[in-house]
């Protein structure tokens, strides 16, 4: 939605607008809102869509949206910072949508039980700020944490570079405090490490996209800070060679806190927007990281294994360099103004990775479309790029080529023993390919499960399910 030309609301969503503002206060709700609502970092809302923005400051302030979204019957669209890249927040005509934005306190942080309590608005990275000081750490590193917020992360069962080791989100969450669409307000999980009472509400509400519940706050295990880390870079002749390394390092004793593969391309779009000097010919690397006692043996049993495995294998023992090389990994390729680009996200089964590559050169091939892909190898997440040159398909969002080389990536990775998607969720970008993977009793199963938590569909419909 253009900010220079706002919409009107219509005059129901007016209504609620005003009895929002007597509830929550007047700067909560805003009936104008800036362009970044109107989408997450990936999809946009079609021009002219109305919206209201409302910003609650603590979970009392959700119930009291939730509750008069179902009297009147608005369709509510919860936010995070909208970093998303599957449409997820992309908000409906006519919808409240509701950021969680505020709820930024960091309630509790116990050393003894190892767990933080943290609001749904914290940054991820600020959570690993206010945590380092006390000697701990909140694993779960997604690309954006810089910018996404821990309710988001939950939202999506987000990822990150060090998944192969510490789990995604759902293994570092113990209990949720979230809001039902009707405004009842309700605790999940435990503060325990154990506990097996009841249907497990916690793990179903994670990763569920906002299509359940709004999640307020949050219960994270946390950890201790590792004692040493060594990053390791491994260059090999080919892609293939460097998807072979990665199962030579599942056979051995080393498990690596992060292990990114980055193909030719990639490296060579790295260096186009950096400055850098990764690229060399078409060989690939992996990125690797090592952390915990016994640095010095890990670092070298994890050199045996990549030369043996064909690599020119080189431990960074200079911090600072080694910071650099993760800094160009999570800038990404870079914005490239001459190109149409969509970024994917599947993943495979670790001994699948070299097929997968296989398949991603193979499609570009065939639909005449530029490919690069980063992988989150030691998990099996792929991030695959499809590109044209905008001058050969100007006015086109996405060319044809583009969308015909993403379906049959997709029905390649599932025929390997995949998923449609590893990190980055369903929202509205990925309906379509559900069928593929669900079953029909799957679907119709949690089809029920949306009815029992949200029997209107007032809460994020259209998205994920």
């Amino acid at each position: 939605m253009p900010s220079a030309s706002p919409v009107l609301l219509r005059p129901d969503l007016e209504e609620v607008a005003a009895r929002l503002r007597a509830v929550i206060g007047e700067s909560a709700v805003i009936d104008d809102p800036a362009e970044a609502y109107a989408g997450d970092a990936a999809v946009r809302a079609p021009v002219g869509t109305r919206f209201l923005l409302v910003r609650p400051a603590d979970t009392a302030g959700v119930q009291a949206v939730l509750r008069l979204a179902h009297e009147t019957g608005t369709v509510v669209v919860p936010r995070g910072a909208g970093s998303g890249l599957s449409g997820g927040a992309v908000p409906a005509d006519g919808a409240i949508v509701l950021s969680l934005e505020r709820l930024t306190a960091i309630r509790e942080i116990d050393l003894l039980d190892e767990v933080a309590v943290v609001e749904a608005g914290v940054i991820t990275a600020d959570l690993s700020a206010a945590l380092a000081p006390h000697g701990v750490f909140y694993a779960p590193d997604p690309a954006s944490a810089r910018l996404s917020t821990i309710g988001g992360n939950i939202a999506t069962n987000a990822g990150g570079l060090h998944c192969a080791k510490y789990g995604v989100t759902r293994e570092s969450v113990l209990a949720l405090e979230a809001v039902l669409p009707d405004g009842t307000l309700l605790r999940t999980g435990h503060r325990a490490i154990k506990g097996v009472t009841g249907l497990d509400l916690t793990q179903l509400l994670i990763g569920s996209e906002g299509t359940l519940a709004v999640v307020t706050a949050a219960t994270v295990r946390i950890r201790p800070l590792p004692v040493a880390r060594r990053t390791v870079l491994a260059r090999f002749r080919t892609v293939g060679a460097a998807a072979d390394g990665v199962g030579a390092i599942s056979r051995s004793p080393v498990r690596p806190a992060a292990t990114e593969l980055l193909d030719a391309s990639t490296l060579r779009d790295i260096d186009r927007s950096t400055g850098s000097d990764l690229a060399r010919r078409d060989s690939a690397i992996l990125l690797l990281e090592l952390d915990g006692y016994g640095i010095e043996e890990q670092t070298a049993d994890l050199t045996a294994v990549l030369a043996a495995a064909g690599a020119e294998v080189r431990a960074i023992e200079d911090e600072s360099e080694a910071e650099h090389l993760w800094e160009l990994r999570r800038s990404g390729r870079g914005a490239r103004a001459d190109l149409l680009r969509l970024g994917e996200d599947v993943a495979v089964p670790k001994s699948r990775l070299a097929e997968i590559f296989d398949e991603i050169s193979a499609i570009g091939e065939r639909h005449g479309v530029d490919t690069s892909a980063v992988a989150h190898a030691g998990d099996g997440n792929l991030h695959p790029c499809l590109a044209l040159p905008r001058g050969e398909h100007d006015g086109e969002e996405l060319p044809a080529p583009i969308l015909a080389a993403a379906d049959e990536l997709v029905r390649a990775a599932l025929a390997l023993g995949g998923t449609i998607s590893g990190e980055h969720g369903i929202g509205t970008a990925k309906r379509g390919w559900l069928d593929l993977e669900l079953s029909s009793p799957s679907r119709d199963l949690q089809g029920r499960l949306k009815d029992a938590f949200d029997p209107h569909h007032l809460l994020n419909p259209g998205k994920a399910l």
